[in-house]
């Protein structure tokens, strides 16, 4: 005969899990004797713990998973299993069903009774997952409600006959024009547009898959399904925002690329269109340019205090070199916006070469470069130095052409600002030797450098603290205080349950000072010049990061993460 396992106590659990300190525990037991109420009751009625850590405990002492329900993590497709009536009266969620096992959101887990008769009723076999009751009534009016919307809004497309072609065969192209011309297909596209906006996506996904169609955010740089509707919405909703773009919508065999002007929520957003066709059909990828959500302000950037009044000094400075360093998507070019805008006035010639062209500016030329017919960085730089500019933001240094121009123009009175993909500050200095600029050059014209990251920054509506362990608090300097707390988010539906929302920069500078000059002139290594940036007074990326743990800004594992590509 199995002997049953003795569960923990909830104290002890919440111990482990870092919410609580045994002087607590004991506070609250001493209280137990006095009221009678459960330990946990009296722990919440203290604040010392959340719901939301009660649920996590529960579910280590039952040994049943706990979800946060949030945007994506239920299918509206099977929600009908369960009539609305029998799940408000049973206070469940269905969730997703695999292999005829359906994944049931339910706040208690032991009601063996209620998830026998589910069962019988569905004829699916139940998997519960603890959840908060609160959270369950949301998601029931929530997606009970939407359906019934969705369905509606749907329903005029039941009778369409627009389905996908096989392999070879030619679409009818006239169809799909006028398909994506009706009501339903342009408010869905809308929707699409409208809710990446309202989320802060950066960018939305439209691709089709071997059975549905499937739409993807980005949001603070990580992908998350929003959306599946039926396959045969394809053709149409990719012809919708084909038309939108000026494009060719009976061209599908070859990569398109355009832009649409939207106004949403009373303000225009730009959305930059890429088309690209794949096995299943094409997919589309819309670049979210949305000015309202770019701060164009160095103050709210996330700088170290001693890093933004030494980056401030050189960016006032008459001329010289400055770049910004950092892998794709670190945020350099925001940097550079941020940075033009605070240097940028009426008495300056303030020109700009990009690709593209992202947000417009007022008192700046903004020049877009164009490849295909030579318009090249170099060449539109070599140009503007003829337009009598004061300062020339370069949107990217590619080459050693536009690296020696660029730094001309910064040797000849000019100040101009450039962006570098390297890992850290130290890396530029070797980057422009390796391109075969010489280092008296590159010595005299590089003012400074600024290597930085995006970090994903705790979500304020699930943040919550916990006790740090021996090893984190000697990582991060914090001494025997075992009274310290950290941050991080428990996940919600504001968040997409990642316990993040929003993103801030970590830097580091490197000042090209008369050490830092003589290495480059002996064309010292790397990291003998990673180690004399390191004997300057300003943190590193990853010093910058720790501080932003100490804060609450964000979480070591976040840190880590984001600077792992050195």
């Amino acid at each position: 005969m199995r002997t049953a396992t003795k569960r923990a106590p909830i104290g002890e659990i919440l111990i482990a899990m870092g919410k609580l300190t045994r002087e607590q525990l004991e506070q609250a037991l001493e209280e137990q004797k006095i009221s009678g109420k459960k330990v946990g009751e009296i722990l919440l009625d203290l604040k010392i713990i959340t719901p939301e850590d009660t649920v996590a405990a529960l579910s280590q002492q039952m040994e049943i998973p706990h979800v946060w329900l949030r945007k994506g993590l239920v299918d509206p497709k099977i929600i009908d299993v369960i009539p609305q009536q029998q799940a408000e009266f049973y206070q469940v969620m269905p969730m997703f069903c695999v292999h005829n096992i359906l994944t049931l959101a339910t706040s208690n887990p032991q009601s063996v009774f209620v998830l026998d008769d589910l069962q019988k009723m569905t004829g699916l076999k139940i998997q519960p997952v603890l959840c908060r009751a609160e959270e369950i009534e949301t998601s029931i009016e929530e997606y009970y409600g939407k359906k019934m919307e969705i369905d509606a809004f749907l329903s005029s497309l039941e009778s369409s006959d627009v389905t996908l072609v096989e392999e070879g065969q030619i679409e009818n192209i006239e169809e799909i024009s006028e398909m994506a011309g009706e009501s339903p297909v342009i408010n869905l596209v809308n929707l699409i547009v409208l809710n990446a906006i309202k989320d802060g996506a950066s960018d939305i996904h439209i691709e089709p898959d071997e059975d549905r169609l499937r739409v993807r955010y980005r949001v603070d740089g990580v992908m998350h399904e929003v959306m599946a509707q039926r396959l045969d919405l394809h053709p149409a909703v990719t012809s919708r925002l084909k038309i939108m773009a000026n494009l060719d919508i009976a061209e599908r065999r070859l990569p398109q690329e355009g832009r649409i002007r939207v106004t949403a929520e009373g303000h225009d957003v730009d959305l930059r269109f890429s088309s690209m066709p794949t096995v299943l059909g094409e997919k589309v990828v819309l670049r979210v340019l949305d000015k309202r959500a770019v701060l164009l302000d160095l103050d709210k950037l996330g700088f170290h205090s001693a890093v933004l009044p030494a980056f401030k000094s050189i960016l006032r400075q008459p001329n010289g070199l400055i770049l910004a360093t950092g892998p794709t998507g670190s945020g350099k070019t925001t940097t550079l916006y941020a940075a033009v805008s605070l240097i940028n006035t009426i008495e300056k010639n303030l020109i700009t070469i990009e690709d593209p062209v992202e947000y417009r500016m007022s008192i700046v030329n903004q020049i877009q470069v164009n490849d295909k017919i030579g318009l090249t960085f170099s060449r539109v730089l070599r140009s503007v130095l003829r337009q009598d500019p004061d300062i020339v933001m370069v949107g990217e240094i590619r080459d050693r052409e536009t690296a020696e121009t660029a730094i001309q123009a910064a040797l000849t009175g000019h100040l101009v600002l450039s962006t570098l993909h390297t890992n850290d500050s130290a890396g530029a200095m070797t980057r422009l030797l390796d391109m075969g600029i010489e280092p008296y050059l590159v010595s005299s014209a590089v003012r400074g450098v600024l290597a930085q990251r995006l970090i994903r920054t705790i979500c304020p509506e699930c943040q919550t603290t916990y006790f740090p362990s021996p090893e984190l608090r000697k990582i991060l300097g914090l001494g025997d205080g075992k009274s310290t707390r950290l941050a991080k988010g428990r996940g919600c539906e504001h968040c997409f349950d990642t316990g993040f929302k929003g993103r801030m920069g970590i830097h580091e500078i490197l000042l090209v000072d008369e050490p830092m000059r003589n290495l480059v002139l002996k064309r010292a290594s790397t990291d003998e010049m990673r180690q004399g940036r390191n004997s300057s007074p300003f943190p590193s990326l990853y010093e910058d990061g720790l501080e932003k743990v100490k804060k609450g800004l964000t979480t070591i594992e976040e840190v880590t993460r984001a600077i792992a590509t050195e």
